[in-house]
This record gives C-alpha cells, sequence and structure tokens, in this order.
C-alpha cells in the first residue's frame, strides 16, 4: 500500500510570483531583523569565514554576513555538506512545508562548531487580521478558508532546533507594531513584501467583496486606535543553534553536583516527606 503524499503547506508557483512582486520600500521588517541579527552576531565574539545566507531578498540580507555564499530558500537548499561556519535562514522558514528539514539541512552545511542563526515571523504576527478575517468570512460565508500561514510559537522552536541535531539552541522575539490607514492598506503593503496568500489550500476564485467590507469593520471595531488607524502586530522568531563538538559545554550529569543548593544561597532545606 502506497503511502498517501505528504500535503504542502505552501503552493512554490504562488510564492516565488509573491516574492518577485516585492518593493524594497516595503521590506522594514526585514530591515528591522537586519538590525536585530547584526547587534546579535557581535554578541558572539568570532570570525566567521565560510558564511552561508538563505533569504528570498539576498541583497538586503548580505550586510550581515559579506561575501556569504547566497543560497535560495527552496525545500532542496543548495549548501554543500560540512562547508560552512556560520548559516543565516533569514525571513523565509515561515513559509517551508518541512521547516525541520530546512533546520537539519543547515545543520549539516555547518562545519563542527558551526554557527545557525535564524529569524521568520512567528505564530503573533497578523493576529488582528486573522481574526477579523475569520470572523467576517464566517458570518458572510458561513464557512473558512485558508488565509495566513500558519506560524509556529516561540515555545515550539526550541525543541525543533533540538530535532534538527543542533547544540546550545536559544529562541527568543521582538514584536513590532505598525499602523495603517484601513486594512486594506495593511493588505496591499503585505503584498509589496511578498507576504500575499501563498498557501496550497487557499481559495483560488475571488473572495467576495462583503467579507473584506466585514472585515474591515471587525477590524476598526477592535483594533484600532485614538486616531482612527488599524494596528498591526508582526512578530520576529530568533533562532540559535551550533553544529555539535567536543569542545562545546555539556550539561552536568544528575546527582553528580558537588556543593548543595540550599548551601549556595546559604537558607535552609526542607526536605519533603516520603
Amino acid at each position: 500500500m502506497t503511502a498517501a503524499p505528504t500535503p504542502r503547506l505552501t503552493d512554490p508557483a504562488a510564492l516565488a510570483r509573491n516574492r518577485a512582486r516585492a518593493t524594497d520600500e516595503a521590506l522594514f521588517l526585514h530591515r528591522a531583523a537586519v538590525e536585530d541579527m547584526q547587534d546579535r552576531l557581535l554578541l558572539v565574539k568570532r570570525s566567521f569565514t565560510a558564511p552561508a545566507l538563505v533569504t528570498p531578498f539576498p541583497a538586503l540580507w548580505d550586510r550581515v554576513a559579506p561575501g556569504a555564499t547566497q543560497v535560495a530558500p527552496e525545500e532542496v537548499l543548495a549548501l554543500e555538506p560540512g562547508t560552512h561556519d556560520l548559516v543565516v535562514h533569514a525571513m523565509a522558514l515561515h513559509w517551508s512545508t518541512d521547516p525541520v528539514g530546512q533546520l537539519i539541512q543547515s545543520r549539516r552545511a555547518l562545519k563542527a562548531d558551526g554557527l545557525f542563526m535564524g529569524c521568520l515571523f512567528g505564530g503573533q504576527t497578523l493576529s488582528e487580521l486573522r481574526a477579523a478575517l475569520a470572523q467576517a468570512e464566517a458570518e458572510v460565508t458561513g464557512g473558512l478558508s485558508p488565509r495566513v500561514a500558519p506560524m509556529a510559537e516561540i515555545r515550539d522552536l526550541g525543541a525543533l532546533l533540538q530535532r534538527a541535531g543542533f547544540a546550545l539552541p536559544v529562541a527568543d522575539s521582538l514584536t513590532l507594531t505598525a499602523s495603517y490607514e484601513t486594512p486594506l492598506h495593511l493588505m496591499r503593503e503585505l503584498r509589496a513584501m511578498g507576504e500575499g496568500n501563498a498557501l496550497d489550500a487557499r481559495l483560488r476564485r475571488p473572495t467576495r467583496r462583503a467579507v473584506f467590507a466585514r472585515a474591515a469593520e471587525i477590524y476598526a471595531e477592535h483594533f484600532a486606535g485614538p486616531d482612527g488607524r488599524i494596528t498591526a502586530t508582526f512578530e520576529i522568531l530568533f533562532l540559535l543553534g551550533w553544529a555539535p563538538d567536543a569542545s562545546q559545554p555539556k550539561p552536568l550529569r544528575p546527582g553528580s553536583a558537588s556543593t548543595r543548593l540550599a548551601d549556595a544561597l546559604n537558607t535552609f532545606e526542607m526536605p519533603l516527606k516520603e
């Protein structure tokens, strides 16, 4: 019996079209992520001589890893195993059908003790727009259609890094808020970012105007500021992990401590009953 093929999250042709239409002026979230990533790399205090950069917008991200091997974020990454001391995977994992596979490929491309750094949109991104569209579509059509890619929660990403074989995994987030005149202006900017709907299961016919009209009403009712402009949340998650190496610190075995915590804190230890 042949196993059923794994459903695709993303339509690659639609995603490529969306990214090709992106404009430089709309990529302000990428610029914020670039600055944050540069600050994080400064804290590592290591020089990298063989970096690789995985991103749909290499010209924008080049200053994070100057001279890097530039690779498109396809499902099979064009990276040679064991050849890089740094891999930066920038703002593409949220569209991957197999994000763990992307992490595994990135880890295999690293030399021992090489560094992986990644960033992607997280689960709080566009929470307002998702809520307004879902309520409007349910009211107008009596159903729902996929409109925004499912995005990872930060609590899950450390485990994904471990599954991919990284040592010393770290995940944290940056939340940004932008304001727009109307939800329509927000959706136009999402298209200009290259972040339009590229889900494989998306609705393939035009959405009824009544859905967008009702969504705009709901959005303004619940998420407008005193000036009448609507707000939109963008969460950028940052990942860090190392290719395993014998030189890296290891956690101590349970029970191997030579000093009691109560002694170190100069406190009384209350024994638990059996």
